[in-house]
């Protein structure tokens, strides 16, 4: 099969922060057990999710190319999903927040292309491609759904995180991974856990990224659709769940109408969920998200939105109400009495832009040790500086290459040479160039002559602020790669001779012949090697379902109770996977 990544255009116009995330999807590397996993997994979720998921679920698996009986590749799933304008890339698991929100604002899905183990068939903490490609993928071939997942990608990219944040994704990544490996060990596995319920138990302030992801979990990952006494599925994280899907349809699990409030209620990925909130339809979704973007600080701005950056230590933006943008990494504010930012600062590389597009000449290049600058209103002059045409520049003696003294109300004076002024699209100043320029406040120097060319922001106040660049070109370091990479399985020889028995088997499906001296022999052999396994002898009683060998038949039926009472926590699993066999047969 074909393993590369045709051509999409939702792909191709990936900015570089985020096409380091993708990794190609190696189809080859699964195995002839993780193909019986997704196929177990898929037949059993259509045939239940066939009553209780949204409409648009069953469509779906066929608008985008997902088949039942075989992983999908992402070179077929692009070639498909291009019609219904998405696309999809593979990823090495959890990825920063940001930048999963921001992959969906590009209509892209990000896929982790790594399966579940037999072990942890109903439910990973993990993300994983059934997780992904057949609990998100369907749901977007429905328009209004997919306009909201665009829309909340969008937004949500501009959330800022807390250093809360931060180190609770690389804890939560770190457990997936472990439980994920075969050959983790308990001790290492626990001490995961450990940290992050010590993560998850610290009171702190939730930041917009912790409400925004809420609000993520309760619709995107496990959101029901309806009526609270007749919900509907189309959350992925229960598409995906074959025990989620159904314990959450007891009345053990409270259903709640889904309103802004989620955005306060948290969650613990590795338990099942006390309670879901329902939406009477995917329009609201809409409604409640743009409720809550009335709430973030790219926004509202002002010095609270600023707070917010420098407590992140990432990447942020501030726009200024001039349409001056600054992206970088804010560490200071100076504000007035009334909490009016005056003063802020950036350290490292930092970019200058307006309407989303770095201004020629101000990239990080030109700011490589941060940016500066005073904001308000100047002292004793009712006109601020940004409304100032030609003849108030020159009556208040800002002529270029003239020495300038200004001071603002705050109490912050420029002194220095007055080099050039920069202007937005209709003709209004928003930087100011000063050669051997000293700052001050409150005899505190900001900025002296030795640091070099000072650029003054022009504006009066902070009309928002953001995570990430205003213009995506700025930074191609945006997010942090995360250092902490899945683990590649090794396989025993036992584990080997087993999966050469699964692909016999998917040989005889596939061909749609039946040896039954073959499956004897198959079936002999997993008995005396292989005695635990459960999936493959449920795939034997599977080709045997329509033949007349009531023998071999009664045999592995025999062998699959047997393990049942030896294994009482999967012994589900083969009873349901008897039944939808049965039902297979009777249909």
């Amino acid at each position: 099969m074909n393993t590369a990544i045709e051509t999409n255009p939702f792909i191709d116009r990936l900015p570089p922060h985020l096409k380091q995330f993708i990794k190609p999807q190696n189809y080859n590397d699964y195995s002839p057990i993780n193909q019986a996993v997704w196929r177990y997994v898929m037949r059993k979720n259509v045939s239940y999710l066939s009553q209780v998921a949204h409409e648009s679920y069953l469509n779906g698996l066929q608008k985008t190319g997902i088949s039942i009986d075989a992983i999908p590749s992402m070179y077929g799933m692009n070639r498909i999903l291009k019609d219904i304008g998405w696309a999809a890339v593979a990823v090495d698991g959890f990825i920063p927040p940001n930048a999963f929100m921001e992959f969906q604002a590009y209509k892209v899905l990000v896929i982790a292309s790594d399966i579940r183990q037999l072990e942890n068939m109903e439910y990973t903490p993990a993300p994983d491609i059934i997780h992904e490609a057949a609990g998100h993928a369907p749901i977007i071939a429905n328009p209004d759904y997919a306009e909201y997942l665009r829309r909340f990608g969008e937004i949500g990219s501009k959330a800022i995180l807390s250093s809360h944040d931060n180190a609770m994704y690389e804890a939560v990544r770190s457990l997936s991974i472990l439980k994920e490996a075969s050959d983790s060990s308990q001790d290492a596995i626990d001490n995961a856990e450990a940290l992050v319920n010590t993560l998850q138990n610290k009171k702190v302030p939730l930041s917009e990224m912790a409400k925004i992801r809420n609000l993520h979990w309760w619709t995107v990952e496990y959101g029901l659709i309806g009526t609270l006494n007749d919900p509907k599925i189309y959350g992925a994280g229960l598409l995906s769940s074959i025990g989620e899907s159904k314990w959450c349809m007891t009345n053990e699990v409270e259903k709640r109408l889904y309103s802004i409030d989620a955005a306060e209620i948290e969650f613990d990925i590795t338990k099942p969920q006390p309670q879901l909130f329902v939406t009477p339809d995917f329009a609201y979704l809409m409604e409640v998200l743009e409720e809550f973007s009335n709430t973030m600080a790219m926004r509202k701005g002002g010095f609270r939105g600023l707070q917010k950056l420098i407590d992140s230590k990432k990447i942020g933006s501030i726009e200024l109400n001039t349409g001056l943008q600054i992206s970088g990494v804010f560490t200071e504010m100076i504000t007035d009495e009334d909490n009016n930012v005056v003063f802020f600062k950036t350290e490292g590389p930092t970019a200058l832009a307006n309407r989303e597009k770095e201004l020629i000449g101000h990239g990080k290049d030109a700011n490589p040790n941060g940016f500066s600058s005073p904001i308000g209103k100047l002292k004793g002059i009712s006109l601020a500086i940004e409304d100032m045409g030609p003849r108030d520049l020159k009556a208040y003696n800002f002529y270029d290459g003239k020495r300038i003294s200004i001071e603002y109300e705050s109490g912050i004076t420029i002194e220095g040479l007055n080099v050039t002024g920069i202007r937005n699209v209709y003709g209004k100043l928003i930087l100011i160039e000063f050669e051997d320029c000293t700052v001050m406040y409150k005899n505190k120097m900001l900025f002296s002559p030795e640091q070099g060319t000072f650029r003054l922001a022009v504006g009066s106040s902070i009309i928002s602020a953001f995570a990430g660049s205003a213009d995506f070109r700025s930074f191609n370091n945006l997010y942090h790669v995360s250092s902490t990479e899945t683990v590649k399985q090794d396989i025993d020889n036992t584990t080997q001779e087993l999966e050469k028995l699964y692909e016999q088997v998917r040989q005889l499906r596939d061909e749609n012949t039946f040896n039954s001296k073959l499956i004897e022999a198959i079936f002999i052999n997993l008995q005396k090697q292989h005695p635990t396994d459960w999936l493959l002898s449920l795939e034997l009683y599977e080709l045997l379902s329509t033949d007349d060998n009531y023998d071999l038949k009664t045999r592995v039926l025999n062998h699959l109770n047997t393990i049942s009472s030896n294994r009482p926590k999967i012994a589900h699993l083969i009873t349901d996977g008897i039944a939808l066999i049965n039902e297979h047969v009777t249909h």
